[in-house]
């Protein structure tokens, strides 16, 4: 193969982790690694400024040189090669990032580029399929959904959702048998992500069984909050029962669009708010107006990638949007990201397209309001029959020494 011949591609991973976005990874990988169009795929360390810092790893290498690779990285969580919050500024106003990108592009011999993320990297993948195509060059430029947000337009669902909705259920039946130990008049507020959309949240509900109706209030960003409803709503529940438990976004406001998290940081480079201690902002509320025992649990970082409570159905169609885009780079498709549609409920079954990048970028996605309940504290079943195949199936994890086997990301530090 000469020179001109060859065709290269890279992949990088951008936003937040999830326990779904390497199996994204993995998808590509395998595509690229059979694909007849593509010599080598190449990892850019740290989203896009591994293509700025020209901090890259061969891909295609270590498919082939480490043993299970692929299946390891689809079950490994986080990102494999790391992330940025970086945003591109407009190339109208400062060119020199996409000089620099498209040139090593150039240099690679460079045919495709694949960016996982969620909504800002999908701005990324805008601002860089629309300066390629104003230079006129050949890159295919793709976007692979994720996010544990749930909030990208389009798409049915995105990657990553399901697990950590799998992830979030779990916490919440397991919070509910130690709390239901105590004969004792109780709350407990769990606070779960979800800045601007409450698809999160909402899967708390999914704990719900034959014995257990927690969480008894769920409250979620697309409903104002209102401070007096929600003490005579736990006011009403506890005249019934002794343990009360709420699930909550972060991303509550009140009808005047304020935060009710007991503090908010400065803005992170894409604008967005930074949230903390919503949980604890109502613990204090409880404490005030009702002097119950009461606690909040942040869940944190911990529901973003737990590998070890992934759905299967997750990783499987994460599989999948790698493995397409890898053949709609050989197709020549552009300025396009990986979307889900759902066919059938019963049995579940989705069908995948590409969308224009146009029409999901710096747009979000928010549940429906006809499925919350009226006075806006739980969730209606629309919304349960929605999410409840999306956690299903558990991966086949390797164990060794009672922990579970994930790649090294050594190369990370």
């Amino acid at each position: 193969m000469s020179k001109t011949q060859i065709k290269n591609c890279i992949v990088a991973q951008s936003g937040g982790p999830t326990a779904a976005i390497n199996a994204s990874l993995a998808g590509v990988i395998q595509g690229i690694f059979c694909s007849e169009e593509f010599d080598t795929i190449y990892g850019s360390l740290n989203g896009i400024l591994g293509i700025l810092n020209q901090k890259l790893m061969n891909l295609t290498h270590l498919s082939q040189e480490k043993p299970h690779f692929i299946e390891t990285l689809k079950t490994s969580p986080a990102m494999y090669l790391g992330s940025c919050r970086y945003k591109l500024p407009d190339y109208k106003e400062d060119d020199e990032p996409y000089r620099q990108i498209f040139k090593l592009f150039e240099k690679m011999n460079i045919q495709a580029f694949f960016y996982i993320g969620g909504n800002d990297s999908m701005d990324t993948v805008m601002k860089l399929g629309h300066y390629g195509k104003r230079i006129g060059s050949p890159v295919s430029i793709i976007g692979i959904p994720k996010t544990i947000d749930n909030d990208l337009c389009v798409t049915d669902h995105t990657p990553g959702y399901g697990s950590a909705a799998k992830f979030v259920a779990s916490s919440l039946l397991e919070i509910a048998h130690d709390t239901f130990i105590y004969a004792v008049k109780s709350v407990t507020i769990v606070e779960i992500m979800g800045r601007d959309a409450g698809w999160l949240t909402a899967a708390a509900a999914l704990a719900r069984n034959s014995y257990n109706n927690a969480p008894h209030l769920i409250y979620l960003p697309e409903v104002a909050f209102s401070k007096e409803a929600f003490i005579e709503d736990v006011k009403k529940l506890l005249a019934l029962r002794n343990n009360v438990i709420v699930a909550v976004s972060e991303g509550i406001r009140d009808k005047n669009g304020n935060y009710i998290s007991a503090t908010k940081a400065a803005a992170d480079t894409f604008g967005h708010s930074q949230l903390s201690g919503t949980g604890k902002a109502l613990e204090y509320m409880i404490k005030e107006e009702l002097g119950v025992k009461v606690r909040s649990i942040e869940l944190n970082v911990l529901q973003r990638c737990a590998s070890h409570t992934a759905s299967l159905t997750d990783l499987n169609e994460s599989f999948q949007l790698g493995l397409k885009a890898a053949e709609g780079a050989e197709q020549g498709k552009t300025m396009c990201m990986l979307t889900m549609h759902r066919t059938s409920q019963h049995p579940y079954c989705i069908n995948i397209h590409f969308s224009p990048v146009d029409d999901i970028a710096n747009q979000a996605k928010s549940i429906p309001r006809e499925w919350i309940n009226e006075a806006g504290n739980d969730v209606m079943p629309e919304l349960l029959d929605y999410m409840r195949p999306l956690i299903q199936g558990e991966p086949d994890l390797k164990y060794e020494e009672g922990l579970p086997i994930y790649l090294p990301v050594d190369h990370l530090l």
